[in-house]
């Protein structure tokens, strides 16, 4: 009996928090506290974030995101200015653009609650909305307090930003839950009744282009309640500088070649999708730590080769019939950017770290 009161008094006092912080005014800006019970016993995690509704200052917005986003000054602008509206964003663009990092540096920047959610076959409306607890459903009954909060519904009552991450692998069912939500701007959940969305709630996602693997077409009607910005790859120049960025200082020539072998993935005869920035990443990261186990400069011709093979070859997806390698077709590039002239001693098809045979 004395575990039952001590229960129900804490179930009370949980919904005397909820309901202060649901009926709080939304003017100006302040700070808010998003209580989110799982359903593993009594842990409780606590998140605050600062929401703003007075007008932003869209240029200095946009200045604060650039200082975070290698170039795509006309995104961000574009962004911003749709969010600024009030509509549901949409990026559209191949992998490793930036969607993402350009998606969290506006949340982040303009002070906005962002809630993430990885789309894949897996996201069920349940888990987008959330749940009853069923442990405290039978002790409990479906009383509101009972209901476990998902992504969606948390984004709905703090007002904050719904981010998707690739909108088009979740499932047609989940995908209908979002449509009602952007025209509507509510939900209604069985047993728990409306909920409305506050001052400041938007739908923004991101997705990779259909004929990526496990992707499917996106309605219409998806379409129809966005504004889409499709995002491309970047310039040489961006692109040079975001892997400097990651990988460090390095030597000019030898990073801009780099990126060339990178950016030439992209449009080889024998390749469907080449490699984003993340492969010139990878490759200049895992030629620095290399260089020195080989007691060789990082610009040494073996290093260079063997780190392009194992940062580049798993990241080209090849056409139907080809007739090389991705390994081919990495050493390939290389030679033809770094000079055909210079001699490799490595295997040009071989897989990374190959050692040269001995004579």
């Amino acid at each position: 009996m004395f575990a039952a009161d001590a229960r129900r008094t804490e179930h009370d006092e949980g919904a005397r928090r909820r309901t202060a912080r649901r009926t709080a005014g939304v003017e100006g800006r302040r700070t808010r506290a998003t209580t989110s019970t799982r359903a593993t016993g009594r842990c409780v995690t606590v998140r605050t974030f600062a929401v703003s509704t007075s007008t932003t200052d869209a240029a200095g917005l946009v200045a604060r995101v650039l200082r975070r986003v290698v170039g795509r000054h006309r995104e961000v602008e574009l962004t911003v200015a749709a969010l600024a509206a009030g509509r549901h964003v949409l990026l559209e663009g191949p992998p490793g653009t930036g969607k993402s990092t350009l998606l969290r540096a506006v949340a982040d920047e303009s002070g906005i609650g962002f809630e993430f959610v990885e789309g894949n076959a897996e996201l069920t409306p349940a888990r987008l909305v959330g749940h009853f607890d069923p442990a405290r459903v039978l002790s409990d009954g479906y009383d509101p307090d009972v209901f476990v909060d998902g992504p969606l519904v948390t984004a709905l009552r703090d007002g904050s930003l719904l981010y998707i991450e690739e909108i088009n692998r979740i499932p047609e069912e989940t995908l209908n839950v979002l449509i009602t939500v952007m025209s509507e701007r509510e939900l209604h959940v069985p047993r728990l009744g409306r909920i409305a969305a506050a001052t400041g709630f938007r739908l923004v996602a991101a997705m990779n282009p259909f004929d990526a693997v496990g992707t499917a077409r996106i309605s219409s009607a998806v379409y129809d309640r966005v504004c889409r910005l499709s995002v491309d790859y970047q310039s040489a120049a961006d692109e040079a500088a975001i892997v400097e960025q990651a990988a460090g200082p390095l030597d000019a020539d030898w990073l801009a070649k780099v990126v060339e072998v990178v950016r030439r993935t992209r449009r080889h005869a024998d390749v469907r999708i080449g490699s984003s920035v993340r492969g010139a990443i990878d490759l200049a990261a895992v030629a620095t730590s290399l260089a020195p186990l080989r007691g060789a400069a990082v610009s040494d011709a073996d290093v260079g080769l063997d780190a392009a093979i194992v940062a580049l070859s798993g990241r080209l997806r090849l056409r139907e019939g080809a007739a090389r390698s991705a390994e081919e077709i990495v050493s390939e590039l290389w030679r033809a950017v770094f000079a055909a002239s210079v001699e490799i001693s490595g295997k040009a098809d071989a897989p990374a770290g190959a050692v040269p045979a001995t004579r």
